[in-house]
């Protein structure tokens, strides 16, 4: 399994990145699509909304179930990926062509509290 070094995670399998000051693009972790298996449908919070971490952004369906994406940090959701109308790309790319949604970051040092890959990869246990 792939943990980039670069990325921050969370204890329920999201992962952020910092794309600019204040721009964070966000998805799940290879670990949590592998858990899910085959990935059908994503479901997101719309563009302009204001959430708070750990605040629900939005849904991943697969063919088993279906679970909550939680956001990582506060701000607001200011872009979705397109792509994802192919969800399956959640299972093949899901720190690059499956990533879910960009946000305009309330306070960027909170990124910073996440977890790292080290601490990801013994949280899970790989």
């Amino acid at each position: 399994m792939n943990f980039p070094e670069t990325l921050r995670y969370t204890k329920e399998h999201e992962w952020i990145r910092l794309e600019s000051a204040d721009i964070a693009v966000i998805g799940i972790t290879d670990f949590a699509q592998s858990e899910l298996g085959d990935i059908v449908f994503v479901d997101l919070k719309p563009i302009g909304m204001k959430l708070n971490a750990n605040d629900i952004f939005g849904t991943v369906e697969a063919v088993k179930t279906v679970s909550d994406l939680f956001l990582p940090v506060s701000g607001e959701i200011v872009a979705h990926n397109e792509a994802l109308k192919d969800a399956s790309l959640v299972n093949k790319s899901p720190y690059d062509e499956g990533w879910m949604i960009k946000l305009k970051v309330n306070n960027p040092a909170d990124i910073e509290t996440l977890m790292t890959a080290a601490e990801y990869r013994a949280q899970i246990g790989k």
